[in-house]
């Protein structure tokens, strides 16, 4: 499945790379995430500090609307060693500029779990992602965006289910 989503990021953004009107470059960011349990679990579930790097393109389908595909590490999950996840993730935002300074995105995102694979953790996540961009110059811009899992990342038999919930602030540069 890891082959098939990173395969499917090659072909979108491959196809999309002779859009006319195109910009790419790197995101950084910094993470605020923790997992949201049903129950409420019986233990600390304290919020994680991460970061996440990864490298964007956005292709122009009208003068206000673009297709941002992405690829991307992030770590996320709870501050608990057990609760930690690591993901490369691929979020497809569609974007709506207001004018060239400001623009609001939403899609969806499909994360693959990196380092240990049999930690009682799924190896897929999926996400809903929302947020914010601000370009600070033609060539930088700030952002901020929220992430929610649609899926529960515990693999195991448990009482618990658990999605992922994550605040970013990044910044880009546009190459």
């Amino acid at each position: 499945m890891r082959k098939t989503l990173l395969l499917l990021a090659f072909i979108i953004i491959s196809t999309l790379s002779y859009a006319q009107n195109s910009m790419h470059g790197i995101r950084v960011g910094l993470n605020i995430s923790n997992l949201d349990f049903e129950p409420h679990p019986n233990f600390d579930n304290n919020h994680r500090n991460g970061f996440a790097i990864g490298v964007f393109g956005e292709y122009d389908l009208s003068k206000k609307v673009a297709i941002a595909p992405e690829i991307q590490f992030s770590a996320e999950g709870a501050k608990a060693q057990d609760l930690r996840i690591d993901y490369i993730q691929i979020p497809i935002l569609m974007k709506y500029r207001f004018n060239d300074t400001f623009s609001v995105g939403a899609g969806p995102m499909a994360g693959v779990k990196i380092w240990e694979f049999e930690d009682g953790m799924k190896n897929f996540a999926f996400s809903v992602v929302g947020g914010i961009e601000v370009f600070i110059t033609s060539d930088i811009f700030i952002d901020a965006r929220y992430h929610y899992g649609l899926t529960n990342v515990i693999d195991d038999d448990s009482t618990f289910e658990a999605k992922n919930s994550n605040i970013q602030i990044g910044v880009g540069f546009k190459i």
